[in-house]
């Protein structure tokens, strides 16, 4: 399976030291230049590790033709959806809410940094979400309650 990451979801997944469960989940993790370029940015949380991590993933896209109702997201997230559908990708990593509305009106099949966490439970690859939720909460990363205590629900975590 081939997923598209778009950047916030990649430094989540670095922030809760779960970048390494792409690799166990998929046969292929990608990124277009845009976000590459986002994450990567000196000073950045996360730049170093991900600037490694991703050498080898990035692709370029003319995003041309390829996503409609676009208004107000960045180059990063354009390019990631753009990506997904010229290489029919089984998803699209993302966390921005504005970007993921976007991405199912373009009948995009989307998960984020937290769905990574519970498809890795469901496999059998981590025993718990909560630790993993824990240090994102921790950080700067800002993440919605809700979602948090929904995710700790379909993990069998809740109580």
């Amino acid at each position: 399976m081939l997923i598209i990451a778009d950047s916030s979801a990649l430094v989540a997944l670095v922030v809760c030291d779960a970048l390494h469960l792409l690799e166990q989940l998929f046969d292929d993790v990608s990124v277009p230049q845009a976000v590459f370029d986002e994450v990567t940015v000196e000073g950045k949380p996360a730049a170093e590790t991900l600037r490694g991590y991703l050498s080898d993933k990035v692709r370029t896209i003319d995003i041309t033709d390829f996503v409609i109702a676009a208004e107000g997201l960045g180059q990063g997230e354009l390019e990631a959806m753009a990506l997904y559908k010229h290489l029919h990708a089984d998803y699209l990593l993302v966390d921005d809410k504005r970007a993921r509305k976007v991405a199912r009106y373009n009948q995009i099949a989307i998960t984020g940094s937290q769905g990574i966490l519970l498809l890795a439970k469901h496999a059998g690859i981590i025993e718990r979400v909560a630790p993993f939720i824990a240090r994102l909460h921790a950080s700067d990363i800002r993440i919605s309650d809700r979602l948090t205590q929904r995710m700790l629900e379909l993990a069998g975590e809740n109580g």
